[in-house]
């Protein structure tokens, strides 16, 4: 018999949700059964932890006495510059931003060492900022210099905005190429000497519900070790690719937009990264529970690492010249064994993505529904399915000089 999510909830409350995790789920299905564990289990908790580049946040750091107008001047947090194009003192800083003295790749390959993703970890971890600006001054804002600490809990807001997250499937990264390259994907030796990819399989959120039956805009998560909510579908959403025939996506395919109190996240969940030649990033956490309403939703949640493929992509030629063509396809079952055969090649591999961290996440999340400290919400509205026509479009350059 289909549930609702507000029977979930009141399962919750009373201290009665049956609640398993994306990898325990699969057992208790091929024990009892798909009919009779949809009758039983009342939510699934997934959970993914990995870079995740199109991540930041922003700020409102208070005024100052005189009043300062950030907005249209400069700001910087330990050296990192934040964008200043809003109000007077709203600031928002990316996980990707740089100090403007780092060498990046003057000396290839460049370490990146500290950037926009370190300094979230570090007001996330209580520690004080410094904050530099200047203002070009007005007579309401009149002060052009500010030079101070900051900490998190003396903002009026400090909000985490990732426009692009929880990637559904993704590339594997090979090296055809002669020499090594430094990639987003990590370092990748040459003649195909390694394998890189970055998913949590069998536990990320959007691989447990491929066609967005759950999960949409208003889904309340786990995100950064505190609570946040999907605010829109995620930049270079894409459903539209080629799928297998239960519907799991064998291409990067959707993603989301989060959000959440950055005062109520943890370090351990929001970490800086350093990519060795690339930059700097944060990796994050992220936990999406999916209420079992049905059999067919409690289906797509039995989805394991065997059944996932992914595509083998070129990351010294196809990858950046946007060439269509794959080494081949391969599935987390395989990749998760630390050795897979490409085009009859033995490739060792690793993830950038943390297995136990992304069980931990999904084991918190469990624990939270189950103590009654975590209920669910109605999506307020859905992703855009394979019908929506949405697709990923590549930028179409136009001559500035030239014809239009």
């Amino acid at each position: 018999m289909a549930k609702t999510i507000e029977e979930i909830n009141q399962k919750i409350r009373s201290g009665r949700a049956v609640v398993f995790t994306a990898e325990e789920i699969i057992g208790v299905v091929k024990e009892h059964g798909l009919k009779k564990t949809a009758a039983l289990v009342d939510v699934v908790t997934t959970g993914t932890f990995g870079p995740m580049c199109s991540s930041g946040a922003y700020f409102n750091i208070g005024h100052t006495k005189p009043r300062i107008k950030l907005g249209g001047g400069k700001v910087s947090l330990n050296d990192v510059p934040a964008y200043a194009g809003f109000a007077a003192v709203d600031v928002m800083l990316g996980a990707n931003a740089l100090p403007e003295d780092d060498p990046r790749n003057r000396f290839h390959p460049g370490e990146f060492n500290y950037g926009g993703g370190h300094v979230i970890e570090e007001l996330v971890a209580g520690k004080d900022i410094k904050l530099t600006a200047t203002a070009y001054g007005t007579d309401c804002y009149p002060r052009k210099k500010l030079e101070t600490w900051i900490n998190l809990r003396d903002m009026n807001e400090a909000v985490l905005f990732n426009m692009r997250n929880a990637y559904q499937n993704y590339n594997v990264a090979v090296n055809l190429s002669d020499k090594t390259i430094y990639t987003y994907m990590g370092t990748l030796k040459a003649n195909m000497g390694n394998a890189t990819y970055c998913s949590a399989g069998q536990l990320s959120p959007l691989l447990n519900d491929p066609m967005y039956k759950t999960i949409g805009i208003g889904t309340k998560i786990f995100l950064g070790g505190g609570e946040g909510f999907i605010a829109w579908h995620g930049t270079q959403f894409n459903p539209s690719v080629p799928r297998t025939e239960s519907g799991v996506p064998k291409r990067g395919a959707g993603t989301l937009a989060v959000i959440g109190d950055l005062k109520h996240m943890s370090s351990r969940y929001l970490m800086g990264t350093s990519m060795l030649g690339y930059g700097v990033t944060v990796s994050v956490g992220i936990g999406v529970p999916i209420p079992i309403l049905d059999e067919d939703i409690l289906r797509h949640t039995t989805v394991t690492d065997d059944d996932i493929f992914a595509a083998v992509v070129d990351y010294s030629d196809a990858y950046p010249n946007v060439k269509p063509e794959v080494v081949g396809e391969i599935s987390y079952g395989e990749l998760k064994t630390g050795r897979v055969k490409i085009n009859g090649r033995e490739v060792p591999t690793a993830s950038l993505s943390s297995y136990p961290r992304a069980r931990e996440i999904a084991i918190i999340l469990k624990d939270r529904i189950t103590n009654g400290k975590f209920e669910l919400t109605s999506p307020v509205a859905t992703l855009p399915g394979i019908e929506s026509g949405v697709k990923f479009k590549l930028l179409n350059e136009r001559p500035i000089n030239g014809e239009k």
